[in-house]
C-alpha cells in the first residue's frame, strides 16, 4: 500500500511538473487596427472568442501619446471610443472570468516608419518629472474609465542599428572600429533615459497599486534592453514579455535576408540577436523568471530573391527589399500564417514554394521560391509554424519563465482557412505548456 501510494504520489508531481516549474501564462496581443483590413484578412471582434479560451492575458493595441498633453489617448478615436471597441473588449472578461485585460502604449504604431517624432516624444516624455506624473494620472484615469486590469508599456525607443552587408575586409575593419571605439551610439542621452524610465515604472506602479492595477512591459524588438531597462525595474513590473523577434527585417535589412527570429544564437550574428540571449539578460540580471514571458511572432517577414539569390534558399542571402504583399494583410515584406500556408500547399509550379525545416530548433523555418525561367517572382519566406512555436513553448517551460505571448492573434489563423483548426500557432505553442 506504502509503495502504491509513493508511486502515486511522484505519478502526480511529475506530472505537474509544468505547473511547479512555469506559471503557464499566455499572453494574446490584439491589434485592433486588423478590423479595417477587407475580404478573409478582416478581423472581427468576435473572432477573439476562439482565442480566449486559450489565452491568461490580453494586451489591446494601441494607444499613443497626445504630444501636446503629454496624456494617454486613443490611437483610434473612430473604433475606440465612438464605435465603443475599449468598452466592448473590456466586457469580455463576463464571458472569459480571470482574464486580464491590458491596454498597450506604444508598440511600434504611434506614428509611421519613418516619423521622427514617433520616438522623440516618448523620451521627451521622461525627460519630465512632471510630464511624466501628467502622463500616469491620465493613464490611471483612463484605465479605470473604460475597464482595463492594467497598462502595457511598449515603449517607443531608439532601435539599434542594423547589421550593413559588408565584405571582408570592410567587414574586418568595421570589427576593428567596434573594439576601439565602441558600438556607434543611437541615443547620446541613453544613461538619463533609462533611469528616467525607472522612475517612471516606478511611480506607475505606486499609483497603479491603490487601484489594484497592473503595469506590463513590452521589450519591443532591436531595443538593446542593457541600454534602456535597469533590470531593478523588475520589482515594480507585473509582466516582462520580451519580444526577440525581428531581429532581420526587410526595412532594416533590404540587401540580405536572414532568421529574423533564432531562439539561439546563429553563426556569424549580433551577439544579442536571438531570444535565448534576450531571457537570459534579464534572468541573470535579477528578474524572477515567473515574471518573464517569451513572445512568439504568428506573421512572416519577406524578403525578394533575385537571381544572385543562389538556388539554396540558405541564409544570409542577397535580396531585393520587401516581398510582395499578401491578399489578406496588403503589407509588403510580411505574410499572416494563413497566407503562408496557402502558399505552401500552392501546387501550380510558378507559385510553389520549398520549405525547409529547423531540425536543431535553433533558427526557425523558411520557405523560398528561386528566380528562374517558370519563377520570374522569387520570394524568401521566414516564419513559425506549429513546431517551431511548440518549441519556443517548450523552452520557456523548460526554463521555468512566466509563460508566452503570441503576437498578433490577428495574423494567427483566425478562420481556420488553411487546415480548418482555428489559430494554430496559439494552439500549438499553448499546447506545449
Amino acid at each position: 500500500m506504502g509503495v502504491l501510494r509513493y508511486f502515486t504520489v511522484s505519478l502526480f508531481l511529475l506530472c505537474n511538473y509544468n505547473f511547479v516549474t512555469a506559471d503557464n501564462k499566455v499572453v494574446c496581443y490584439y491589434d485592433s487596427s486588423a478590423s479595417y483590413r477587407t475580404g478573409q484578412g478582416k478581423f472581427e471582434l468576435s473572432f477573439l472568442d476562439n482565442a480566449l479560451q486559450f489565452c491568461s492575458h490580453l494586451i489591446y493595441g494601441y494607444a499613443g501619446i497626445d504630444e501636446k498633453t503629454n496624456k494617454l489617448k486613443a490611437l483610434d478615436e473612430v473604433l475606440d471610443l465612438n464605435q465603443h471597441n475599449y468598452q466592448k473588449v473590456t466586457d469580455l472578461k463576463r464571458r472569459f472570468p480571470g482574464l486580464k485585460i491590458f491596454l498597450s502604449v506604444g508598440g511600434g504604431k504611434d506614428g509611421t516608419y519613418d516619423d521622427d517624432r514617433k520616438v522623440a516624444k516618448y523620451l521627451e516624455l521622461l525627460e519630465s518629472a512632471d510630464k511624466r506624473t501628467t502622463f500616469i494620472n491620465s493613464a490611471d484615469s483612463f484605465l479605470r474609465t473604460y475597464g482595463f486590469d492594467g497598462l502595457d508599456l511598449s515603449w517607443e525607443f531608439p532601435e539599434t542599428k542594423p547589421k550593413k552587408k559588408r565584405g571582408k575586409i570592410s567587414g574586418w575593419f568595421n570589427s576593428l572600429k567596434k573594439k576601439i571605439v565602441g558600438e556607434d551610439e543611437v541615443d547620446e542621452k541613453a544613461g538619463e533615459h533609462k533611469e528616467e524610465f525607472t522612475a517612471l515604472v516606478r511611480d506607475l506602479k505606486n499609483k497603479f497599486k491603490h487601484e489594484g492595477l497592473s503595469v506590463s512591459l513590452s521589450v519591443l524588438p532591436n531595443v538593446n534592453s542593457t541600454v534602456y531597462y535597469d533590470p531593478t525595474i523588475a520589482q515594480y513590473l507585473d509582466l516582462i514579455i520580451v519580444k526577440a523577434f525581428d531581429f532581420h527585417t526587410p526595412k532594416r535589412n533590404p540587401k540580405e535576408a536572414d532568421y529574423p527570429t533564432p531562439l539561439f544564437s546563429v553563426f556569424d550574428r549580433r551577439f544579442d540577436e536571438n531570444a535565448d540571449y534576450q531571457v537570459r539578460y534579464w534572468s541573470e540580471h535579477g528578474t524572477p523568471r515567473n515574471k518573464i514571458i517569451l513572445a512568439i511572432p504568428s506573421f512572416a517577414r519577406t524578403w525578394k530573391m533575385t537571381e544572385d539569390s543562389g538556388l539554396t534558399g540558405v541564409p544570409p542571402l542577397t535580396v531585393e527589399g520587401e516581398g510582395l504583399e499578401g491578399p489578406y494583410t496588403k503589407t509588403p515584406g510580411l505574410l499572416s500564417h494563413p497566407e503562408v500556408c496557402n502558399k505552401l500547399t500552392n501546387i501550380d509550379i510558378k507559385h510553389k514554394l520549398v520549405k525547409t525545416g529547423d531540425p536543431t530548433g535553433r533558427h526557425g523555418v523558411f520557405a523560398y521560391r528561386t528566380v528562374d525561367n517558370n519563377n520570374p517572382e522569387g520570394i524568401w519566406i521566414a516564419y513559425e509554424d506549429v513546431d517551431s512555436a511548440g518549441s519556443k513553448a517548450s523552452y520557456a517551460r523548460e526554463r521555468g519563465l512566466g509563460g508566452i505571448a503570441i503576437d498578433d492573434l490577428t495574423l494567427d489563423d483566425f478562420r481556420g482557412l488553411c487546415s480548418g483548426n482555428k489559430y494554430p500557432v496559439l494552439r500549438a505553442a499553448r499546447l506545449k505548456l
